[in-house]
This record gives C-alpha cells, structure tokens and sequence, in this order.
C-alpha cells in the first residue's frame, strides 16, 4: 500500500460523522460572538459551528503544492504548543494508532510536554528537600500515566519541533510559519498554546533583574536561582501562584510577604471563612500579608537588581526577589484571526473545540468553550480541563459520535509538601461556587465548605479528605442533589457533613 494510499485511509478515518462567576474560571452566557472567520466559513443562521468537521484533504492539498519544500512531509496532524494540553493529545493520537509518521508538534518550550503545576510546587523546594526535576514530571505521569520523555516521542514517530514557536497561519493554505522560518503542512491543526504570564509593565520596574514570572521552566530555575541567594521575597498577588510560591519560600526559610489587592487570599474562590484559615496557617510560619494593596512601582539599587516594592499609599516594602503572580493571559497569536471570544478570552470553540475554521481546533487553557453543565461559555486555566480537553478533542477528530464535553470544574492546590514542613496542605473543589455557603470544620485538620444554591448542592470544598472523601466530592457536584442545609448545619464534624451530603445522592436516586 502507498504512502499516499495510507495517508487517504487515514484521512477517511478520522473525519467524524457528525461532528458570575470566579474561580479561575471566566465565564460568559452562551452567545457565541461573531469573528472574522465568518466571513470565510459562513455558518448558517443557526448554528455558529458546523454540523460537521469538514477536515480538509491533506493529501489534495500536498500534492497540489508539490514543488513547495515542508519541514514536516507527511504529517497529517500538528500541534501547536508545548504543555499539557499538547502531550495527553499525543498520547490519545498514539492510543489510536494514528501518530507514527501523521502527527508533529511544533512548540516554542525547550523541553518534551509536561506537567507544569510542578513548576509552583515541588520545583521550588529547598534543594536538601528532594525538588522535582525534569523528567520526573514529563506528561502523563500527573494522571497516573506513562512518561513521556523525549525519546517516547521518538519511538512513536512523532516529529517534535523545540524552540520554534508559530509565527502565522495561513488558513487556506493550510500552512504555518515558525520563528526560525520553517514551513509546516497541516490537515488537522489543534492549538494548545496556553497561556502567558500577566506582567508588570517596564516603565514600572517589570523587567528588572530580580523580578520573576513563572510559567515554564526557565522561568522556574531562574526563581530557584534567585531564592539561593535571597534574603527577602515578596509575592505579588493572592492567588494560586502566591500562595504555593509563599510556601516554598517558607521552606527555604525567607523573610516572605504577600501582596495582593483584594480582601483576602484566593478570593476567586475561598470564603471569608476558609482564607482565615489559610491565612492564620501562612502567619504562624513566618508569612505576612499586606492586603488591599497597590503596586506603584518596583524599585532597584544601584545594580539595577530589584530593591523593594513601593505601594501607591507610599509604604515601602524591601525585596531581593519579586514573584509576580498576578494571573495569565490566553497565547491566541498568531491565531487570532480565527474567531476569538471577548468575554472570557480565547479562542472560541464548540463542544468537540472545533474552531469555526474547519479542520482547525483548540484545546486547554487557550479555548473558550460550552461549560454544558452551567449553560454558559467558560475558559478553564487548569492542569484538569488541559488533560480532557485534549483527551476528549483527538477522540473527536478520529472517531465519530463522540459526545457533547461535558465537563465538572475542578481546582485543587497541595504546598508545603516538602520534608520537615510543619504541615502537608492539600484541598480539592468541585462544582460551582454560588449560593449560600455551609462550612464545618476546624482546619485541625480539615474544613469542609458546601455552596447551595435553591437548596442543590452546587459545590463543594474540601481540606485534608481521606482517598474516599475526595472521590465523592465529583459525584455530589455533578448530581448536585437536594440538600436537608439545617442538616448539614448541625453536623458536628467533616465527616458527619460528607454523611449528610452522600445521603441526599441516595434520596435523589431514589426519588
């Protein structure tokens, strides 16, 4: 059999028959917004998105360009970026059979996708504390899965292009540029470009030596580097990057603040009730917090090393080292001529992250999708979603009747997990934060807080579970069952709550 016989067969095979709120979770009512690429595809009236994913015949269009040179011949499937979102999509190509000699990635990272909530947690402890390093976290070990080191790609026949990132996209003819001016052919292109780090602007000391941003590696070893030498560390920002990079730093024992402009930590997500309790935890180890605050500038000494933080109120906060963690913004260029979403950010996609350009997809954090459960259109920035997303997205492409994405919303956190730490902490959230909330527990060790909205449970949060707790908080926010709350307001423990909540699944089943 050909080469192009096989490529044909492939292409055949993979055509599918039919095709408020905080967190970190942005969201928007389900109302598609209009984009450029409606002028090329015009969908009809009422549908944004075709009913079927018109892949275009990669093999037509090779050959037609025949006399052109591709740095990546014969490939039928390219990724676009380098995270987690692209890896577990490689390995659902792989787990099909259809990524030997047909699939490339083409990322702008230096390494082999991995998982990079490793980079704010176990990269940063003390270097006598067994900190994680590459490949020790190379995706799909974060969900129990097989390591993919580079030479896993390899053996797979997948052809990787490192340090090289896309530079434009040519939508009819099927083509992208890179940085150092390769030309790529594509079939299917699925975008997984993530996000970038929200930055302090230059005029206002962002750049200066001494002020990092974390989002890949490099970017981790330099904050490691700087911790060596530091002294004095202050954190911007309340969120999920302040708080673990505050808790390494308290393993390398720092002089360690945390600045941010809300009221309290993690304000997207935690209750007044549960920051007090991180919050009190953080204090007793050394962390202090500076709340309601404004960043006017950064300053540096004479070296031009960053100095300290001077507030809009005045005050003046000494620092050697400055993590900014103030959010991220979706990497839409060069694809943001494909049809983005200006409520949530992103590129805007369906429920299999088909784009309104046929053949083109996107995935992970970059995609702005229908969240079915809420009936609203969200974009997740979290490790969970960039698995199935790009799990559920390659099942789409290759196979047909794939259903609807369907999914849970879920955050977690785990810091000071190194050896000596005073304590191990670890939560989990599933669902929705709205309603009225219920909190049980003490923080000695867990806290419990369940958000009820006319009277379903709607979300739930919990600190230091057992295995089983933490694998039932997914079946109450998806059951989202009604709930006795006066009930759940008498139990005298976590565990006596959790009782409470399981029961109602077996009322909800019954009835």
């Amino acid at each position: 059999m050909s080469s192009a016989v096989r490529r044909a067969m492939a292409s055949t095979i993979s055509n599918p028959t039919s095709l408020k709120h905080g967190l970190s979770l942005w969201c928007s009512e389900v109302q598609p917004s209009a984009s450029s690429v409606n002028r090329i595809l015009q969908p009809s009236s009422s549908n944004f998105f075709p009913s079927r994913c018109f892949r275009r015949n990669f093999v037509a269009a090779a050959a037609s360009s025949s006399l052109s040179s591709f740095a990546n011949e014969n490939r039928e499937f390219v990724i676009v970026g380098g995270g987690n979102a692209a890896g577990y999509a490689a390995r659902t190509f792989v787990d099909h059979g259809l990524a030997n000699g047909k699939l490339c990635i083409v990322s702008k990272e230096a390494y082999a996708p991995y998982e990079r909530p490793a980079l704010t947690k176990a990269y940063l402890f003390p270097l006598d504390k067994k900190p994680a390093r590459l490949p020790g976290f190379h995706t799909c070990v974060g969900s129990g899965g097989f390591r993919q080191t580079p030479d896993w790609y390899k053996e797979q026949g997948i052809e990787m292009f490192y340090e090289d990132p896309v530079t434009g996209v040519d939508i009819e003819k099927q083509t992208l540029t890179t940085n150092s001016g390769k030309l790529l052919k594509y079939g299917s292109l699925i975008i997984a470009t993530g996000c970038t780090a929200s930055r302090f602007p230059e005029k206002i000391g962002g750049n200066l030596s001494g002020v990092h941003y974390i989002r890949d590696v490099a970017d981790a070893d330099s904050l490691v580097s700087s911790l060596e030498k530091s002294s004095k560390v202050v954190v911007i920002g309340g969120g999920y990057i302040g708080m673990e990079v505050a808790a390494a730093a308290v393993g390398w024992k720092l002089d360690t603040t945390i600045i941010f402009p809300e009221e309290h930590l993690l304000q997207r997500l935690f209750t007044p009730f549960l920051a007090q309790k991180y919050e009190q935890f953080y204090q007793e180890n050394g962390v202090k917090f500076v709340k309601g605050a404004s960043i006017k500038n950064l300053e540096a000494n004479s070296n031009g090393h960053v100095a300290a933080v001077r507030l809009e109120n005045g005050s003046i906060i000494e620092a050697d080292t400055v993590v900014v963690g103030i959010g991220a913004k979706p990497a839409v260029s060069p694809f943001d001529g494909i049809g983005l979403n200006n409520k949530v950010g992103g590129i805007q996609v369906d429920g299999q992250f088909r784009t309104s350009v046929p053949g083109i997809f996107a995935i992970g954090d970059v995609a702005a999708f229908p969240l079915k459960m809420y009936n609203r259109i969200a974009r997740v920035e979290h490790v969970d979603h960039a698995r199935r997303s790009a799990q559920h997205c390659v099942k789409a492409l290759l196979t047909s009747n794939t259903p609807i994405y369907d999914y849970l919303p879920y955050f977690y956190s785990r810091v000071f997990e190194y050896e000596g730490s005073p304590r191990k902490i670890w939560w989990q959230f599933f669902g929705d934060n709205v309603g009225e909330t219920v909190e049980i527990g003490d923080f000695n060790p867990k806290v419990a807080t369940f958000w009820i909205d006319s009277g379903k449970l709607k979300g739930v949060f919990l600190e230091s579970g057992s295995s089983e707790e933490f694998q039932l908080l997914p079946k109450l926010a998806r059951s989202q069952p009604l709930i006795d709350k006066a009930k759940l307001q008498n139990a005298s423990s976590v565990e006596e709550a959790l009782e409470v909540a399981q029961a109602s699944l077996q009322v909800g089943a019954d009835a």
